[in-house]
């Protein structure tokens, strides 16, 4: 058998050389660390454009320009029915900017689909108890998430331009959503401090996942669970205001 023959394998292929097996084991991690960092970047891409897109429209009670709507979404009841107290200081926040003339109607949007559990009229409620005109709150009883709550406004109410007031963690993720469906949106964020530190922790880790599902229901334009036949609550309170 001649040299040649031995120095080929039974696949009949030549082994590698010594220098070709380095060179080969490179490729490969080159390989998966170019799919690590893709993978990555198709991770961090729509948390980053929701969150930014909703950065660039924050504003304060201060530099906020005047606008038609203020637009406050549910953030649960106390037992007694009352709205807690993070829904109390989106209901000032939007108070505030009634009283101050930058908007001339304030819409309310919540969960009212269980027995016992309605939060527009709490809402509703507690602005009129403040001083705010009723005819001057607009109930939306089917804002059951924060897109269902900003398609409604656009598509039901016929909400072109707003500004969205919620907690500081969740402000953005709003923004985004009310830009996404087709509304001129401003945002100010409130104050989120809370007795309970670590449940403060829980809702804003949990704006990651809800980042991306804000960004799948932007994009393929998810309806509402309910969207119901429009409604003029909004235009006939800006006509009488």
């Amino acid at each position: 058998m001649s040299i040649d023959a031995d120095a080929r394998t039974d696949e009949g292929t030549p082994p590698a050389t010594p220098a070709a097996v380095p060179r080969r084991a490179r490729r490969r991690w080159r390989r998966r660390l170019g799919i690590a960092a893709a993978l990555v970047v198709l991770l961090l891409v729509p948390l980053a454009w929701v969150q930014g897109a909703g950065q660039a429209r924050l504003r304060t009670q201060a530099t906020v320009q005047d606008a038609p709507v203020a637009l406050v979404f549910g953030a649960g009841l106390r037992p007694d029915g009352s709205p807690s107290t993070y829904l109390r200081r989106r209901l000032d926040a939007a108070q505030t900017l009634y009283e101050s003339g930058r908007v001339q109607v304030i819409l309310v949007s919540g969960d009212s689909g269980s027995i016992g559990h309605d939060e527009p009229t709490a809402m509703h409620d507690y602005l009129v108890a403040a001083g705010v005109p009723t005819g001057a709150v607009v109930l939306d009883y089917a804002g059951f998430d924060t897109h269902d709550t900003c398609v409604r406004a656009h598509r039901v109410f016929g909400v072109d331009a707003a500004v969205v007031l919620t907690q500081d963690y969740h402000v953005r993720r709003a923004v985004f959503s009310c830009s996404a469906a087709g509304i001129d949106t401003q945002g100010i964020g409130v104050s989120s401090a809370s007795v309970r530190p670590e449940q403060l922790t829980q809702w804003r880790l949990r704006e990651v996942p809800a980042s991306y599902k804000a960004w799948w229901d932007g994009l393929t334009g998810r309806d509402p669970v309910y969207l119901g036949p429009a409604e003029t609550g909004v235009q006939d309170a800006l006509r009488d205001s």
